[in-house]
């Protein structure tokens, strides 16, 4: 495929051997090339014009480049990776006042304070070694609705399919998808072959869009997470047994919500996880 920039910056080869960038492993670094596949991506996050898009480590800056082409009103790049920020710094020259690139760890940072009144969109090319906890953080904030409308996220396949998977998909249903469900809609927009990537890592990668519910079912996040951790903890046996690691009356639990005290984990809906944190929750008022 061409690699023929048209924004009118230098290959990202070029950039890459330029400044010594190698991917490192410790980081969980992979580095799309490809200009026309980090344009997919960057679509895929839908019209940005007036969007500022938070994007978690972009290493040499293809995918920075892709949504400051396709428009973005801003571009916020987190990259913990010294050595990225002078190619990243010639991004911002080339697109003045539109990328903002910061020097720190996603895990844990908050970037409303860079965001403004705008939309906020999160679109990454996500290190494999962190994904899934930084997608974790974004659906637990305590403020809800969050500060983004959007995620357009690229995860490893088998992450994906947990994100996405419901009680039809029993293989993958666990905390992730119950987490993802309660509070979101997502679905896998297309995989991306392991060869489109340098290195190429030995799992193909699959681009998820996650889109937040406006008013998700009301229940306590820590309730919630308890019943989950103690249902999938032990998914093999009956709600009435694992559920004892939350509580002390598991079937009062399952009486109080309608639930059968033979179900599975792997069978309780989304709704029916809410249902039991929401009695959790009562019972430890009461």
């Amino acid at each position: 495929m061409s690699e023929m920039a048209s924004d009118g910056l230098p290959p990202l080869r070029e950039v890459v051997r330029r400044h010594g960038l190698e991917p490192k492993k410790a980081l969980g670094q992979n580095f799309l090339f490809d200009l026309n596949l980090t344009g997919r991506i960057a679509r895929a996050a839908g019209p940005l014009d007036g969007v500022t898009v938070v994007e978690v480590g972009p290493g040499p800056g293809g995918l920075t480049r892709a949504l400051l082409a396709e428009g973005a009103g801003k571009v916020v790049a987190i990259e913990r990776d010294p050595r990225a920020l002078p190619a990243l710094a010639e991004i911002a020259a080339h697109y003045p006042g539109r990328l903002e690139v910061i020097d720190a760890d996603a895990v844990g940072f908050d970037p409303r304070p860079l965001i403004g009144t705008g939309p906020a969109r999160i679109v990454a090319n996500l290190p494999y070694n962190v994904g899934t906890a930084l997608l974790t953080d974004w659906l637990t904030d305590a403020a809800w609705p969050p500060w983004w409308d959007r995620a357009v996220l690229m995860f490893q396949r088998e992450v994906a399919e947990r994100i996405v998977a419901d009680t039809d998909d029993r293989a993958n249903y666990g905390r992730l998808g119950v987490l993802c469900g309660w509070r979101a809609q997502a679905s896998i927009l297309f995989d991306v072959a392991a060869s489109a990537f340098v290195p190429p890592p030995k799992i193909t990668s699959s681009v998820v869009s996650i889109v937040p519910r406006g008013e998700p079912l009301p229940c306590s996040m820590k309730a919630l997470e308890m019943v989950t951790r103690a249902a999938f903890g032990q998914r093999r046996k009956m709600l009435r047994q694992s559920l004892k690691a939350a509580t002390p009356d598991p079937i009062g639990l399952l009486t109080a919500t309608g639930l059968p005290e033979t179900a599975r984990a792997e069978e309780v809906p989304v709704e029916g996880f809410v249902a039991l944190a929401r009695a959790l929750a009562a019972a430890a008022r009461a």
